[in-house]
């Protein structure tokens, strides 16, 4: 029938947006994040100078 066509389009336009949003979905949260362990504090060797005047 010639006057289902416009809901057939925006059913095809459902699936394609589903699956599109589907895929990205799962991309994103299918990266493994590697947490970084705190880096150690390094303090920062300044040397003693002791100025004679």
């Amino acid at each position: 029938m010639p006057q289902m066509m416009p809901m057939e389009w925006t059913m095809l336009y459902f699936f394609f947006l589903a699956t599109f949003l589907m895929f990205n979905i799962l991309n994103y949260y299918m990266t493994t994040t590697t947490s970084e362990e705190s880096p150690t504090k390094k303090s920062i060797n300044q040397p003693h100078i002791n100025w004679k005047w």
